[in-house]
């Protein structure tokens, strides 16, 4: 399968563009935003999980990056809450195992480079965010790699961002709130994957929390 796999071009999915598919598993549902391979792919997806719903036991061979956006997601290591982001390196491995409420998270799986080996959880609610490049941006930095950098923003209402280009690419996903772009308006849930060099102004008028990759796509 080869979904969004041109990483030259941009793509935009909003919520309701969101198309669920079952997964192998019972009660798990995906939303697959860009995937290369079948069952075991280089893929970017939001995954569903219903009510005491399980997955079996797997390993990451290109390892596993996630943020739990609904419920509880829990392996043998942990419960994950709503807000925490986790990095499984390559070669780990868990069966991941769902509560009561269900949950909801975006994963991204066999996209870590050979030297990136740090495994972390980060609860993104306790953690302190800094002041960013400009006014009304505030940074929680997640990860940081030559190849990529991961990063919470959160846009104060009002928020203006100038023109500006991605070297490397970029990715977001809309947590809260909205903001805009000469493109189009992106509320809740919009994933975005803007290529390589790729150019924009971006505004927002209610403010949001982001989700943010950058560096990480190759040059067209």
């Amino acid at each position: 399968m080869r979904l969004n796999a041109d990483f030259s071009r941009r793509v935009v999915i909003r919520p309701e563009d969101r198309d669920w598919v079952a997964s192998p598993a019972a009660g798990v549902e995906r939303m697959m935003l860009d995937r290369i391979g079948e069952e075991v792919a280089r893929a970017t997806s939001v995954v569903r999980f219903a009510p005491n719903s399980a997955f079996d036991a797997h390993t990451h061979g290109g390892g596993e990056e996630y943020l739990v956006l609904e419920g509880v997601f829990s392996d043998e290591a942990g419960d994950y809450p709503a807000g925490t982001y986790v990095r499984n390196p390559i070669g780990t491995a868990h069966r991941p195992h769902i509560g009561p409420e269900g949950a909801t998270i975006l994963v991204k799986l066999h996209q870590f480079a050979e030297g990136d080996t740090e495994q972390k959880v980060v609860d993104t609610r306790a953690a302190g965010f800094v002041p960013g490049p400009l006014a009304g941006v505030e940074v929680l930095p997640l990860h940081s790699v030559p190849s990529e950098e991961v990063t919470l923003q959160r846009w104060a209402p009002g928020s203006v961002v100038p023109s500006h280009a991605h070297p490397g690419g970029q990715e977001v996903f809309v947590l809260e709130g909205s903001f805009a772009d000469e493109h189009g308006q992106y509320p809740a849930g919009t994933w975005i994957r803007n290529p390589d060099g790729f150019a924009h102004e971006a505004t927002s008028d209610e403010g949001c929390l982001l989700y943010v990759k950058t560096g990480h796509l190759p040059p067209a």
